[in-house]
C-alpha cells in the first residue's frame, strides 16, 4: 500500500466515538476517513457512496449489529476489509465476526497508533492475528462441538506445501516471514494462500488462521 491512501469508513452508534476515530485517523499518515455510519443498516449506502478499503465496525448497534453488517460487507462483489471494534474483550460476538469475514478486531481503548497501524496492516492483506486477546478467542473456537474434526478434514484437502503455508498463517506470520521460512518467493506464498482460500471456500487469512487453531495446529 506504499504511496496509496487507505480509505476508511467508521461505523459506530456513538457520535463521540465516531468523531474521535475520524479525528485520529485523519491525522495518520496515508489514511483518510471517507465516511461515517451510525448503524449497520446504513453501511451499504455508505459504501456505495464512498469507495472504501477498510471498515472499522462497532459490534453493538441498535438496528443492524456489527455481526450482521460484517456479513453483508463481506458478501459484496468487491468487499473492503473489516476490523471489528469492541468495548469488552470477552464479547462472544467477536469470534462470530471473525468467522463472518472480519480481518481482526480492536478494543476501543487501543492506542491511536495501534489503530492506525491495524488499518494499514489489514489494508495490506495482513490481518490482525497476533494480539493476546485474538489468540484467546481463536483458541476458544476449538471448544465448539465438532470444530476440531471439521477443521482437520478441511485441511486434509490441501497439498503438503499448502498445509505448511496455512499453519504459518495461523501463527500470524507475514507473507515475507513465510517465504523466508519455507524458502519460497513472496509471490509463491501469495499464490498458495489464494489456492487455500479457493479450495476451502474461505474469505480471508483470518479464517485460515481460525481453521488451523480449530485443528489444534497453532
Amino acid at each position: 500500500m506504499a504511496g496509496m491512501t487507505i480509505r476508511v469508513l467508521v461505523v459506530d452508534d456513538d457520535a463521540l466515538v465516531r468523531a474521535g476515530l475520524t479525528m485520529m485517523l485523519d491525522g495518520a499518515e496515508g489514511v483518510v476517513v471517507v465516511g461515517e455510519a451510525a448503524d449497520g443498516e446504513a453501511v451499504p449506502a455508505a459504501l456505495d457512496a464512498h469507495p472504501t478499503d477498510v471498515v472499522l465496525m462497532d459490534l453493538r448497534m441498535p438496528k443492524v449489529n456489527g455481526l450482521v453488517a460484517t456479513r453483508r460487507v463481506r458478501a459484496r462483489a468487491e468487499p473492503p476489509e473489516v476490523i471489528v471494534l469492541t468495548t469488552f474483550d470477552t464479547d462472544e460476538n467477536v469470534l462470530r465476526a471473525l468467522r463472518a469475514g472480519a480481518s481482526g478486531f480492536l478494543l476501543k481503548d487501543s492506542p491511536p497508533t495501534q489503530i492506525a497501524e491495524a488499518v494499514r496492516r489489514v489494508a495490506a492483506g495482513e490481518p490482525i492475528l497476533s494480539p493476546r486477546i485474538t489468540r484467546r478467542l481463536m483458541d476458544r473456537a476449538a471448544t465448539e462441538a465438532g470444530a476440531h474434526e471439521r477443521a482437520r478434514a478441511a485441511l486434509a484437502r490441501l497439498s503438503e506445501r499448502e498445509h505448511e503455508v496455512a499453519v504459518a498463517v495461523g501463527h500470524g506470520h507475514t507473507n515475507a516471514e513465510i517465504a523466508a521460512t519455507l524458502h519460497l518467493s513472496v509471490a509463491t506464498v501469495k499464490a498458495h494462500i489464494t489456492r487455500i482460500l479457493t479450495k476451502l471456500e474461505l474469505g480471508n487469512r483470518t479464517q485460515i488462521a481460525l481453521l488451523t487453531h480449530d485443528a489444534g495446529l497453532c
